[in-house]
């Protein structure tokens, strides 16, 4: 059994913006072409990407599945998730993970890469939080700048793993 910190669980795949929570939208290019693409959606897949911002990952699997369980550690924090859905085609590859037990905030985040009908191919995140702990609540508005800081950092670090000697 789950033990997810919120509800609703699975609105970053419906597009859903539930209300009570803080919402986050993050998109950036990454360039065009299938090749691309399928780079793009297998750094995020694997953990790559969020190896590549610094993060530290501690995972139960090597690639994203659903109920799989993975702590990212930046700093002095390590936020435990569970990953809610994963999605694999040949327009859309990502996955959303929701906030356990001990992280800091309460709510869920998906890391999309897109192909569009012209070819060019996008990162996005998703996000819907709300503080958790009395260090996200004493954050305030600080927390809210941390957590657009790393999706851009993540979109950064994907275009950074995806292009080179591309």
């Amino acid at each position: 059994m789950s033990e997810l910190t919120y509800s609703p669980v699975g609105a970053t795949e419906t597009g859903e913006r539930p209300p009570g929570f803080r919402h986050l939208f993050f998109r950036m290019p990454l360039g065009s072409g299938a090749d691309l693409y399928r780079r793009a959606g297998e750094a995020v897949l694997t953990f790559r990407m969020h190896r590549a911002t610094g993060a530290r990952i501690e995972s139960t699997s090597s690639e994203a599945a659903p109920g799989v369980r993975l702590t990212v550690g930046m700093g002095p924090l390590h936020v435990p998730c569970e990953v809610i859905w994963v999605e694999k085609s040949d327009k859309k590859t990502g996955f959303a993970y929701g906030t356990l037990p001990g992280h800091q905030a309460s709510g869920e985040e998906a890391f999309l890469v897109t192909r569009d009908e012209r070819d060019r191919v996008w990162f996005t995140v998703t996000a819907y939080s709300r503080p958790a702990r009395l260090f996200m609540r004493l954050g305030g508005p600080l927390a809210i700048v941390f957590q657009h800081a790393y999706a851009r950092l993540c979109g950064r670090a994907l275009k950074r793993l995806c292009t080179v000697n591309a």
